[in-house]
């Protein structure tokens, strides 16, 4: 099996602002509204007409999604982290109902994006399809959120994206935009903003216990747990105050 891919020249936003470009809060006000703008119309894509109505399995994703994401943590636990084990908990406790099934990307994000350099608000091309399905677009959306760091959130997590720079979206803001785009009922979303941030909590420590396994030598990982703690921190800083 294989596939083919275009090379698609352009400028990706990633963990450290680069000097060359004018992210001013303007740019990054229009950035934040078309990153927002394209995940919408990703998730309202009309799965019959565009032939993807075999692409996956949405029956019983949402619940799949949550005890294949807690089964996962508990496989790679390296620490114990009262933060994640009660967010693992708490999980499994209240699945919301599915209502909704769309076209999911599940890894939507800045660093994902290909923009265009004469105009940062025009993204050329969307990367890392990998996990694309047919599933629940809540969950794709609390994800998205999870990786949208804010100013006051841990400097360890706003290596992921520059969303931190003045003029994005605050995460409320995102998730308003959102709704106004779809129409679709985000009541839940303290729900799917904690499930994004245990998911990407558990990739990371996926990451760290190949580390501690001595499976990579890789410098950088040594000090990832610090960030798996800042996800299970984020993810119970929601549910005591519930929002995002």
């Amino acid at each position: 099996d294989f596939y083919l891919m275009e090379r698609v020249k352009g400028v990706i936003l990633r963990g450290r602002p680069n000097p060359a470009l004018d992210l001013n809060p303007q740019v990054m006000k229009k950035v934040s509204a078309v990153t927002v703008d394209h995940l919408a119309e990703l998730h309202l894509i009309d799965l019959k007409k565009a032939g993807l109505e075999d692409f996956g399995k949405p029956d019983g994703y949402t619940q799949r999604q949550v005890e294949g994401w807690v089964g996962r943590y508990y496989k790679a636990e390296t620490d114990t982290l009262e933060s994640m084990n009660s967010v693992a908990n708490w999980l499994q406790k209240h699945i919301p109902e599915q209502t909704l099934v769309s076209l999911i990307h599940n890894d939507y994000k800045y660093d994902n994006l290909v923009l265009n350099p004469n105009d940062l608000s025009d993204i050329k091309a969307v990367l890392d399809w990998e996990m694309a399905t047919i599933g629940n677009p809540l969950m794709d959306l609390g994800t998205s959120l999870a990786y949208w760091a804010e100013a006051a959130d841990s400097d360890i997590l706003k290596q992921f994206n520059l969303t931190w720079l003045p003029g994005n979206f605050s995460r409320k803001e995102f998730v308003d935009y959102y709704g106004e785009k779809t129409g679709f009922n985000l009541n839940n979303q303290v729900f799917y903003y904690v499930f994004g941030a245990f998911k990407i909590g558990v990739i990371i420590q996926q990451i760290y216990a190949r580390y501690k396994k001595g499976l990579t030598q890789d410098p950088r990982f040594e000090h990832l747990i610090y960030a798996v703690k800042a996800c299970g921190a984020n993810a119970v800083r929601a549910l005591e105050k519930n929002e995002i």
